[in-house]
């Protein structure tokens, strides 16, 4: 547990510092405009999308080997794209290979800590570990904060900064006692059981699309806010999030799924609604203070995501399907997240950045009806050993 918490807390902070500054950097870097920006969603999503393969190949790893690899994966990433992004163009590649360590390490990190959760508290571990990360993405966030404005730091040197840190991760993980391997035929299969889940990861992949790619997006070039801006909406964000998302796992422990992602429904069509129609329809500072306030409350829904994985773990027929159906389902949600995120692109250029959250209401709407069809799973009692088995 120590060195998973550990591993939990490098990733958390490396990632952070990287989400702070990405926009601002590829803006500055390389001027690209509304549809180059999603264009460069392919290489960061493509790995999520190949992830289910990837694991399948690597189905000879246990999954805490496959954690460590993911962290090496992302340094390396990360220092040829500090280092190397001379072009666009190469910058593609390198930002590839660390999204590929990220998207490895996502469903791998879940499963791990549902392993390490009390039996009927997988959303309360899942929620500790999501504040968990939220401290770490404040610490991240406001060392961008303190270096930009005040340390004179660029973006090379926090990019190496963060590729540091997920070497410390992938270290931290190959430290932990090593489980089996899951066997290679539990891979790239698809249960007509979990199909309800397969269709929520489907709409998770739309409806987080809006908050990674189009929301700073908007901050950077609508509103025109500098790195330290960004880095403090994240700080505060991560702060809010310490105190909520162990309250979202209680939530989900006691009231359901159902209930969580019901909620977050509702709330994802006010928050849409507020980046759609905030600049058009009030005073300018009042405008970025509703937006702002609709990033932070989009940046704590994204914490709902655990009634997924949870739901899976209540669902599965066999433990053993827990961990491989949540690595299908990132790539499943990735075949979805990578065609909005071009789609979204065609609708800013086309009909203004509007069109894009009027399709995340939309999107809302349909998840709301979605999860009206899921049933809180009875618990699943042991059977008994027979009389005469051994």
């Amino acid at each position: 547990m120590k060195f998973f918490l550990a591993a939990v807390i490098a990733f958390g902070f490396g990632s952070s510092l990287v989400d702070a500054i990405f926009n601002n950097f590829i803006d500055a870097r390389f001027h690209i405009d509304g549809l180059q920006r999603t264009l460069l969603e392919v290489p960061r999503e493509l790995p999520g999308l190949s992830v289910a393969f990837v694991s399948a190949l690597l189905a000879f790893l246990p999954s805490r080997r496959m954690a460590a690899l993911s962290g090496f994966l992302g340094c390396i990433g990360l220092i040829t794209l500090g280092l190397f992004s001379r072009s666009f163009h190469w910058m593609m590649p390198w930002l590839f290979l660390y999204s590929l360590g990220q998207h490895i390490y996502l469903p791998v990190n879940q499963g791990i800590a549902m392993e390490l959760a009390k039996t009927g508290q997988a959303g309360k571990r899942l929620g500790q570990i999501s504040a968990l990360r939220n401290a770490t993405a404040i610490a991240g966030s406001s060392l961008v904060f303190l270096g930009f404005q005040y340390l004179h730091f660029n973006f090379t040197l926090t990019i190496l900064i963060a590729a540091v840190s997920l070497l410390a991760c992938g270290f931290c993980f190959y430290k932990m006692v090593p489980d089996k391997p899951h066997a290679q035929s539990m891979h790239l299969k698809l249960y007509k059981e979990y199909r309800l889940y397969y269709l929520l990861a489907i709409l998770f992949g739309t409806r987080k699309q809006i908050f990674l790619t189009f929301a700073p997006w908007v901050l950077v070039t609508i509103f025109n806010q500098p790195t330290s801006m960004i880095a403090r909406l994240l700080t505060i964000g991560g702060a809010v999030g310490i105190a909520i998302q162990p309250m979202v796992g209680h939530m989900i422990d006691r009231k359901g799924e159902r209930f969580a992602l019901s909620l977050e429904a509702v709330l994802l069509v006010f928050v849409c609604a507020g980046y759609a129609l905030a600049r058009d329809h009030v005073p300018p500072s009042a405008a970025f203070l509703i937006v702002a306030i609709c990033f932070l409350l989009d940046q704590t829904l994204m914490s709902f995501n655990i009634a997924r994985s949870t739901y899976m773990k209540k669902i599965a027929i066999d433990p053993s399907h827990i961990t491989p159906t949540l690595t299908m389902a990132v790539t499943i949600d990735h075949i979805f997240s990578i065609s909005i995120a071009l789609l979204g692109g065609v609708l800013w250029r086309a009909f203004g950045y509007q069109s894009v959250f009027f399709a995340g209401i939309a999107i809302a709407v349909i998840s709301w009806f979605v999860t009206q069809r899921m049933k809180r799973p009875a618990v699943k009692q042991p059977r008994p050993f027979p009389q005469n088995s051994p």
